[in-house]
């Protein structure tokens, strides 16, 4: 796959160095995410970048300059087990300016599109109930709730 998915008001594309406006706009959405977990400086973002297991994605506005151009982003994460090459969706943020415009189901589809072109047999995410929107997307994208137990152990 070529890393690029586009629409008439924006580009989706695979984030290959981090700089400076990507930080800043990192800064800007992961708040919007998350409010316990702090945004990632280029420290932090750098391992995500060059890591082979680790597609980080960003929808951008060609038409604007500076760190607002990225209007939202996402992590796909491809990895092997004994039962296959597998694919999860993690941190979907759009930028609240941003929403309705397509942007989410963009950034989708183009990590749909990258596991397939990968070989995964399947991709995972999971979303809170509270996240109407971001649910019926998934849905209409064809994901399917599964009926299984989501663990987690703070380490």
């Amino acid at each position: 796959m070529d890393g690029e998915a586009q629409d008439s008001t924006f580009v989706v594309r695979e984030v290959v160095e981090v700089d400076d406006r990507l930080v800043s706009a990192m800064a800007r959405l992961i708040p919007q995410l998350s409010s316990s977990s702090p945004p990632p400086d280029a420290g932090a973002l750098a391992p995500i970048v060059d890591s082979g297991a680790s597609i980080l994605l960003v929808a951008e506005d060609p038409t604007v300059e500076g760190e607002s151009a990225i209007l939202g982003s996402m992590t796909l994460v491809v990895f092997r087990i004994p039962t296959g090459l597998r694919a999860w969706i993690e941190d979907v943020v759009v930028d609240g300016s941003a929403r309705g415009r397509g942007v989410g189901e963009a950034l989708n589809r183009a990590a749909i599109d990258w596991a397939r072109a990968a070989g995964a047999t399947t991709v995972d995410l999971t979303s809170r109930p509270s996240r109407e929107a971001a649910n019926r997307l998934y849905r209409r994208l064809g994901f399917e709730q599964r009926a299984t137990n989501v663990y987690r152990l703070d380490l």
